[in-house]
């Protein structure tokens, strides 16, 4: 269902980052139903901050989709561990075979939210009989993954881990049209989802066919910034659509398990 028009700009609901300092900058969040694309290089957290968002928002009942294409659920699982994160506070739900989709949809918890770790990587190792040569038919698997957890889980966030594993995965003929006919997907779906790309060191673009940029409702780009002799994070909003943003370049922190966006528009005091 796609999202509905308002009369106010009151009403519009908007999905925290957990972004300490960056939220009060972006009138509260993402608003529901948006697609932002999170753009980064290697090391700069992106995996780390959209878990955190679903996280967070399983801590407070709702439910989020985070689908791994490459990075093993048990490596981003132990990564989260080790930054603090209290997973008995979710209901958290491991899929490393689609035969056990429907029973484990089945068998949460209704009393905490829950956050669904759907493995791909896993999943790929494991089926056959699907052809590699076909660049439709993993697509479909994953589309129908999301699908089915939205509507039989009532799952409102989602998380692609990474659209460039995507690429690779299922080769894009056409990238313009099929592009579009995922985010449509997607916004059919009236899911917020949060898609992580692979940006070049050197900033050049913010994902690989650059038609992401357009579809997305929202661009957050995460950098490694050399500053004296050290290394910084630093985070921007580029665009949001729907939404009086702040468009500073913040440093991004985490400490004491929670992220911080700090020093906007100045150099960090290090």
């Amino acid at each position: 269902m796609p999202p509905r028009l308002v009369s106010d700009k009151h009403e519009i609901k908007r999905i925290r980052t957990y972004i300490n300092g960056l939220d009060e900058n972006i009138q509260g969040g993402l608003p529901e139903g948006h697609i932002a694309l999170v753009s980064g290089a290697a090391g700069t957290m992106k995996s780390s901050l959209t878990f955190n968002i679903l996280y967070h928002e399983a801590v407070n009942g709702n439910n989020g989709l985070y689908i791994s294409l490459e990075q093993s659920a048990e490596s981003l699982v132990n990564h989260m561990l080790n930054m603090d994160f209290d997973f008995t506070k979710v209901n958290l739900v491991i899929i490393k075979d689609l035969a056990d989709l429907a029973s484990k949809l089945q068998s949460i918890s209704r009393g905490k939210g829950s956050l669904f770790i759907v493995d791909i990587g896993c999943i790929r190792k494991e089926i056959r009989d699907i052809n590699t040569d076909n660049n439709k038919s993993w697509l479909n698997v994953i589309k129908n993954v999301i699908k089915k957890v939205s509507v039989e889980a009532n799952t409102k966030l989602f998380v692609m881990d990474s659209l460039s594993a995507l690429y690779v995965l299922s080769r894009f003929e056409n990238p313009r049209i099929e592009l579009f006919m995922i985010f449509e997907f997607l916004r059919d779906l009236n899911i917020t989802s949060y898609l992580i790309s692979e940006m070049p060191l050197d900033g050049s673009k913010f994902s690989e066919y650059e038609i992401e940029d357009f579809l997305s409702d929202a661009i957050i780009v995460i950098k490694l910034t050399p500053f004296r002799r050290q290394v910084v994070r630093e985070i921007s909003v580029v665009k949001m659509r729907t939404t009086a943003c702040n468009n500073d370049i913040f440093s991004l922190e985490f400490k004491n398990g929670q992220f911080y966006a700090l020093y906007g528009g100045q150099n960090p005091l290090l």
